[in-house]
């Protein structure tokens, strides 16, 4: 018997292979759960489309836009009609104009300010609030974040603040969202060499620092965070919720 049997679960983000959220798809897939996924825009639907077809045919593969409201409730009508509730959500979405990821954090425009914050902060508020009404026997809410929200981390800019209200949103959600049962945790990785990840300058530069300073000396790996992804969703976290938990071989500990 698999640990999320039973479990209806909606997956955002998945780019390719490389994606975080694909690992963790993966392993609850692999516990029992039945999974929907959305994709932004066409030039990503094929790459998506292949990958979820090792679920079967039947898996329900939708656009979403997660800028757009119209999209977003399409998606959770969709979820409705097909399996009437939802216990499982994951939200990896995040976008910030390249030229925002060099140079100075000073140098931020409004308009890569305002997009960065919408796409990839307050995505999980507009997620979270379409969800909750399906989630009526309780549920857990999972997202993404990187240690940048909380210290400076060289070209990460916007993003970084973004990360920073990611988190802060966690944490209101899991209170607004507690009583009914519905858990809101993120996950803080160390770098992954992701479709994102290799749009921030001195990517490179920033695996091997992890592999240097960390105490378990190496990356971590997306089975990894599959592994930490499936205890979140499993009963196994039953009392945790409002959490940024870390899974960067320790990274986060350094002081230097």
């Amino acid at each position: 018997m698999g640990l999320l049997d039973g479990k209806i679960g909606v997956v955002f983000g998945v780019a390719n292979k490389r994606s975080i959220a694909w690992a963790i798809a993966q392993a609850w897939a692999r516990e029992g759960a039945r999974l929907a996924f959305t994709y932004q825009g066409e030039r990503l639907k094929e790459n998506v489309a292949e990958l979820v077809s090792a679920f079967g045919s039947d898996t329900l593969l939708m656009p979403c836009d997660v800028t757009r409201d119209d999209q977003i409730e399409a998606v959770f009508q969709e979820l409705r009609q097909r399996h009437g509730r939802l216990h499982l959500l994951l939200h990896s979405v995040a976008f910030a104009p390249r030229e925002a990821l060099e140079g100075r954090y000073l140098d931020t425009s409004r308009e890569a300010f305002r997009v960065a914050l919408d796409v990839s902060a307050y995505s999980l508020t507009a997620l979270a609030r379409a969800a909750a009404p399906l989630m009526t026997e309780g549920g857990s809410i999972l997202t993404l974040s990187y240690y940048g929200a909380e210290k400076v981390v060289p070209h990460y800019n916007v993003m970084g603040v973004a990360k920073a209200a990611l988190e802060a949103s966690v944490r209101y959600l899991a209170y607004d969202l507690g009583p009914q049962r519905v858990r809101v945790n993120a996950i803080s990785a160390g770098p992954v060499n992701t479709l994102a990840a290799r749009g921030i300058s001195g990517f490179t530069e920033m695996l091997r620092h992890y592999e240097a300073k960390s105490p378990l000396r190496r990356n971590v790996l997306p089975e990894e965070l599959g592994a930490t992804g499936l205890f979140l969703a499993s009963d196994g976290a039953a009392a945790i919720t409002g959490q940024v938990i870390y899974v960067d071989c320790g990274y986060q500990i350094m002081g230097m």
